[in-house]
């Protein structure tokens, strides 16, 4: 099975684009997770690798939940606690990975990760998860499918991702290896094995500066993966998408969503 390398500053420099960049989770979609989990104010939350603490917050904010956070980039804990603060919550957060996990953060009502499992050792953090997790608690996975792309920008992005980044981009490109397993079917092995899963699908209108900055807020083309490279990165990208679209808008369909998985 597929693993990707730890790199515990694999995010660095991305902070500052990815709250403001990247496929929000609609308020909606939280109140609706938290409900169908049964998470009660009060009850304790795990947001594992959870960057600048969106998931996080807003777990705090909209269920009441006692919410840690916990990721290897300082940055991204910067990020969240100056997020967290903006909006009067009180979340703990905390320099480490899911490699890190243990009694300490015990005992846990419901862990969320958003776009972050692919990065870790998945069966070893489900069965860390397990070990602190109360009986009827959960894993929920947060993330988007792309859906469709008015003109279709993702393409080329993706090939001038590969052009000034090709060994991040080959991390990228194991996911849709042969050998790659599905979250799905990794947590179906797991403890963590009865699977639901919650969405909303939105309709987002971008301009030139939204795909740019969603760009450098991946690890694959963050400004500290490309260094000197990252101005001319940016002026093919700008190039490249008004010749797509001379206006600079874009149109894009996504699904957003939680898959719930609890103990069979």
């Amino acid at each position: 099975m597929t693993t990707i390398p730890f790199e515990a500053r694999r995010f660095q420099s991305t902070a500052a684009y990815y709250t403001r960049y990247r496929v929000p989770y609609p308020d909606q979609l939280i109140g609706q997770v938290a409900k169908r989990a049964g998470l009660v104010a009060g009850e304790r939350v795990l947001d594992l690798g959870c960057g600048p603490g969106q998931l996080g917050i807003a777990f705090a904010r909209l269920a009441g939940a006692t919410v840690t956070g916990l990721d290897p980039e300082p940055e991204m804990l910067e990020a969240a606690r100056t997020d967290a603060a903006a909006v009067g919550v009180n979340v703990t957060f905390i320099k480490g990975s899911s490699y890190d996990l243990g009694p300490r953060f015990a005992p846990l009502n419901m862990t969320v990760m958003g776009r972050s499992f692919h990065w870790m050792d998945r069966l070893e953090t489900l069965k860390a998860l397990d070990e602190i997790t109360v009986t009827d608690g959960c894993v929920v996975l947060f993330g988007d499918r792309h859906i469709s792309s008015t003109p279709d920008w993702r393409q080329a992005v993706n090939e001038i991702a590969e052009s000034f980044a090709p060994e991040r981009n080959a991390n990228r490109e194991r996911r849709k290896s042969p050998d790659w397993i599905e979250h799905e079917s990794i947590l179906l092995r797991s403890p963590f094995g009865d699977l639901e899963r919650i969405s909303v699908v939105r309709e987002r209108k971008l301009c030139l500066d939204d795909i740019v900055g969603r760009a450098f807020s991946t690890s694959v083309t963050s400004p500290q993966a490309l260094g000197a490279k990252t101005a001319a990165f940016e002026a093919e990208l700008r190039a490249t998408l008004l010749k797509l679209s001379p206006e600079g808008s874009f149109l894009e369909v996504v699904e957003i969503g939680g898959l719930i998985a609890r103990r069979g």
